[in-house]
């Protein structure tokens, strides 16, 4: 690097203090951790909590310019970690892809890829990417390792560059990312500017040109990030004069699909978690496989399909423990659909849609379920739904079709004494938010609808988040993310439950739905043996005993809210720090809920009212689970205390 000279400077102490402060928050030689994403896309390696952010992936680009990149619901990968490393296993086509993540010290990683062909194929390459946020490398330069030409020397990142070198290295005054080969390669770099995307790219070949069946690659790769760690303070600030909609608590899932593993699981969380509120499954193409047959005088007759008597009993205990129950259909019996049941998507498209011209007896059918647990098992229902029928999983229906049927179902189960109301969109994510509009603009369905509901596995833009709590203000009724979490896939690698990425990603979501959408309830999915928060018992071939994990606390953190506090607003100056408020000002009980997604900091609440002395304080992390700590003392308003680095924490007032 050349040097610049500049004239002499007299520093005070404090000056100099200040620059050691900065060159110590720089520190290199620290433990450090890849974040990894079950697909194999690296997002960043932490240290001291910060996390210095880019992303890995491995892009397969064929001979007419076609580009396939791992990513999130792309491919069956498989994740496990072992130790200090992570590992994937994944495909894109006949290529077949094994990547190893191994922590070093001093903000390093390794990294292996490993490619099998399983088939010819004529590729213009097969590449090894990194995407690099812009903002944080802008000003900056780069430079090569390995090359004779000019760009061993720093060079302006503005321009796309071609070469062949063993390394590239970028610097700004933030961060510092540094990316070693272990041998010569071909590499581009290229900038991406537009409206939306600041990002710098750099494409290390593995294999370019033909490919033939039983090649093989492996390479290695040596990164290193760092840069300044933000321990800047944070402020918070709360208004507790504009009070929203109540949250009465954490919810949960209880489908059961597990018959062995299932109840120990269930049985841990409604003894250890408040469970506010509770989704069952309704196993509708056994509770009345024909249309002509009588499905209440079998059932008075003893006559249940096991699947069903078990979800029954389950609905009856969430019931009996005064926990309200939504229940909603995923597979229907084959007369009430038009088409074979598909219980897979054919061609790209999921579920069936409804039978017009059994419409009558898909409504009697529901409310026959629905009497016979009012009648046999004492057992209310409170709201139904069909699951995710926008996308079709496993009835699919069009948005003048679910006003249709809301209309309908809710007419017939009021006119045969049921309190039951309709559930509005439990749709398949945030995303799809038109389709319940129709609904929405409907005055004829509103009488009938007791709640909106959404899905949080995609969606998670402000924007599209803000929809669904302004379609709740419309209609004046509560809002409830009916599946709480964030990888629908997350089953193919259940290894991924345990890592603190998972955890602290979720919890952040769930703080950021209180505070945007103001739901009534958020249910986990699920509280059972499937998408498990507890760890061993046999779940996901763990035989470790049953104990609960970073996920399980961060629940049992939240499930502990006051019910029925009231969404308030609260605003954080630091991007990296997720919170939302909830309180009541008749009884003066507040809670603060707090996602630290960097290192320790400290932190100052204001807009407390006068009248409150003290939080109780709770952190959950990697390291501690729901830690109480001495109280936080509130004066005139105003809170300070610490959050620790990548923790959940959550104030309680006393």
């Amino acid at each position: 690097m050349k040097s610049i000279c500049t004239p002499r400077k007299k520093y005070p102490v404090a000056g100099l203090l200040a620059v050691l402060i900065m060159l110590f928050a720089f520190v290199n030689d620290a433990y450090s951790q890849a974040e990894v994403e079950p697909w194999g896309n690296i997002t960043g390696i932490r240290k001291h909590g910060q996390l210095f952010g880019f992303e890995s992936s491995i892009k397969v680009i064929s001979g007419n310019g076609r580009t396939i990149s791992t990513g999130k619901e792309r491919q069956r990968p498989h994740y496990k970690r072992n130790g200090d490393e992570q590992l994937v296993t994944t495909n894109i086509d006949s290529l077949f892809f094994k990547e190893t993540v191994k922590d070093l010290s001093g903000g390093k990683i390794k990294v292996t890829v490993n490619l099998n062909a399983h088939a010819d194929a004529d590729l213009n390459g097969v590449f090894f990417c990194i995407t690099l946020p812009g903002d944080d490398y802008m000003p900056g330069r780069l430079r090569l390792s390995g090359v004779k030409d000019s760009l061993k020397k720093y060079v302006g990142i503005g321009r796309n560059y071609d070469d062949t070198a063993k390394g590239f290295e970028i610097n700004s005054p933030a961060r510092s990312f540094k990316i070693q080969f272990d041998e010569p390669a071909a590499i581009k770099y290229r900038t991406e500017n537009d409206r939306s995307k600041n990002d710098l790219q750099l494409y290390v070949a593995l294999k370019s040109g033909v490919i033939h069946k039983g090649d093989t690659v492996q390479r290695e790769f040596i990164i290193k990030a760092s840069g300044y760690i933000d321990k800047s303070p944070v402020t918070l600030a709360i208004n507790t004069s504009q009070p929203g909609r109540a949250f009465d608590g954490l919810g949960g899932n209880f489908r059961l699909q597990n018959a062995k593993a299932d109840p120990q699981v269930i049985d841990y969380c409604l003894q250890n978690l408040r469970v506010a509120y509770s989704r069952v499954e309704m196993p509708w193409r056994f509770w009345q496989p024909n249309k002509d047959t009588d499905p209440s005088s079998a059932a008075d007759s003893g006559k249940l399909h096991p699947a069903v008597k078990k979800a029954m009993e389950m609905a009856h205990r969430l019931d009996s423990m005064g926990i309200p129950v939504i229940l909603s259909a995923w597979f229907p019996p084959n007369w009430a659909v038009s088409g074979k049941v598909n219980f897979r998507p054919v061609n790209g498209v999921w579920g069936n849609p409804l039978n017009k011209d059994n419409m009558d007896a898909i409504y009697k059918s529901i409310a026959d379920y629905i009497l016979h647990l009012k009648n046999k098992y004492g057992t209310e229902i409170k709201l139904f739904s069909f699951n995710e029928s926008d996308l079709g999983i496993n009835i699919r229906i069009t948005a003048q079709e679910h006003d249709d049927f809301i209309k309908g179902c809710g007419a017939y189960f009021a006119a045969h004494g049921l309190k039951t109301k309709m559930l509005l969109g439990d749709n398949s994510d945030a995303t799809t938010y038109r389709f319940i509009y129709h609904t929405m603009d409907d005055p004829e369905a509103k009488q009938y609808i007791g709640a909106i509901s959404f899905h949080s596995w995609r969606g998670w833009d402000t924007e599209i988040l803000q929809k669904w709590a302004d379609a709740a203000t419309k209609l004046n009724v509560p809002l409830i993310v009916a599946e709480g979490s964030i990888d629908a896939a997350a089953w193919n690698y259940p290894d991924i439950f345990q890592e603190q990425t998972y955890a602290l990603e979720e919890i952040n979501l769930y703080t950021r739905l209180l505070a945007i959408c103001q739901p009534e309830s958020i249910l986990q999915w699920q509280l059972t043996s499937d998408y498990s928060p507890l760890i061993g018992g046999g779940i996901f071939g763990n035989n470790e005993p049953l104990h609960p994990g970073q996920r399980f606390w961060n629940l049992k953190q939240l499930s502990i809210t006051p019910k029925g506090l009231f969404a308030m607003p609260i605003t954080s100056d630091r991007p990296d720090v997720s919170c939302a408020a909830l309180g009541d000002n008749d009884k003066k009980v507040y809670a603060v809920h707090m996602v630290n997604n960097g290192t320790e900091r400290k932190v100052t609440l204001t807009g407390l009212p006068a009248s409150l002395k003290q939080f109780q304080i709770y952190n959950t992390s990697k390291e501690v689970s729901m830690q109480e700590s001495a109280p936080v003392k509130v004066k005139n308003g105003v809170a300070k205390f610490k959050l620790p680095a990548t923790s959940y924490t959550t104030l309680i007032s006393q």
